[in-house]
């Protein structure tokens, strides 16, 4: 009897499990389509013109990966396909977060979604698994709450671990900006053009910093694609999504449309930006300071009041306590 109702109460928790699911990725959906059809009636509204960021058809792949990883994000895929946005602005934005951390597989969209909707899936049944073999003694609701938010862990999880790779490769590339800049100041400086200077810069950095290197071979692919310097600068500041990179794409689009020297406007934005890299590092040792209170609160003086006050203390214990035997 008590077997019956065990396997009951596993199979109303596994339907449970499923219907919510199921009404949360329809909600989702029907919200996602929802707002790209709202953009849509905007878009034709405005007259069709859209921002200037980069589609799939824009999109040139520097490197691709084939093998076992391949076949998983084509696994991936083949279950995300059906969830995944379409072509649309919503579309558009979500290759652009790829770009940003550096996933140009043409897939990337489908398999993230697959990763979703799979770990969403399998967290919860993993944890069921263990609810009813280990840890038998949790509660219905406890087991019900902990489920959903297994789920919603799931969910949630390639989003983290994207925006942690996007983090990453941001300081990548803002840690080799230096020296790349100061090379292209270098090669204008020589005499070489502003293209051959970057495809030069590009080549040199190659294996020091290979996400900078990554960014401007694709930046010199667009522009030997024919696309205009002014779109594939703007395509570079929007893919790196640093302020510095932001500021000297702004530079160089001015010092060609007003036909000022580049090299002087190089120079010039080099010297200013070694001056914030030096503010930066001040800012960062004022701070060290206030950062350092907590950790010698919590770990440095509990061991100093034990080594210095833990005789004193025993001294005191065994007077006291030689006083009390009398």
């Amino acid at each position: 009897m008590a077997a019956i109702l065990s396997e009951s109460t596993v199979f109303i928790y596994i339907t449970a499990f499923l219907a919510l699911f199921l009404f949360c990725l329809g909600v989702s959906q029907f919200i996602r389509q929802r707002g790209t059809r709202r953009e849509l009636i905007e878009k034709i509204k405005s007259g069709g013109e859209s921002d200037p960021i980069i589609t799939e058809e824009e999109t040139v792949e520097i490197s691709d990966k084939p093998g076992v990883g391949g076949r998983i994000i084509n696994a991936f895929g083949k279950v995300g396909k059906f969830a995944s946005p379409g072509k649309s602005l919503d579309y558009s934005d979500t290759r652009l977060k790829f770009l940003r951390a550096g996933i140009r597989h043409e897939n990337a969209n489908a398999s993230f979604w697959g990763s979703k909707i799979l770990l969403m899936a399998c967290l919860p049944l993993i944890f069921f698994a263990l609810r009813f073999w280990v840890f038998q003694l949790m509660t219905y609701q406890m087991t019900l709450l902990c489920g959903v938010l297994s789920a919603l862990l799931g969910f949630y999880l390639p989003d983290i671990w994207l925006r942690q790779k996007t983090d990453k490769r941001k300081e990548k590339n803002l840690n080799a900006l230096p020296d790349a800049l100061d090379l292209l100041v270098v090669c204008v400086e020589a005499g070489m053009g502003l293209d051959s200077a970057i495809y030069r810069v590009a080549q040199e950095t190659k294996l020091n910093s290979p996400e900078l290197s990554d960014e401007l071979q694709l930046m010199n692919l667009e522009l030997r694609a024919g696309k205009l310097r002014r779109d594939a600068l703007k395509n570079l500041a929007l893919r790196t999504n640093l302020e510095e990179i932001n500021s000297l794409v702004t530079l160089l689009i001015q010092t060609d449309q007003f036909g000022t020297s580049m090299a002087d406007a190089l120079r010039v934005y080099s010297d200013s930006y070694r001056t914030q890299r030096y503010q930066r590092a001040e800012e960062k040792a004022a701070k060290l300071p206030v950062k350092l209170v907590f950790p010698l609160l919590i770990f440095i003086f509990p061991s100093l009041f034990v080594v210095l006050l833990g005789p004193a203390a025993i001294s005191i214990y065994k007077a006291l306590f030689e006083i009390t035997n009398k």
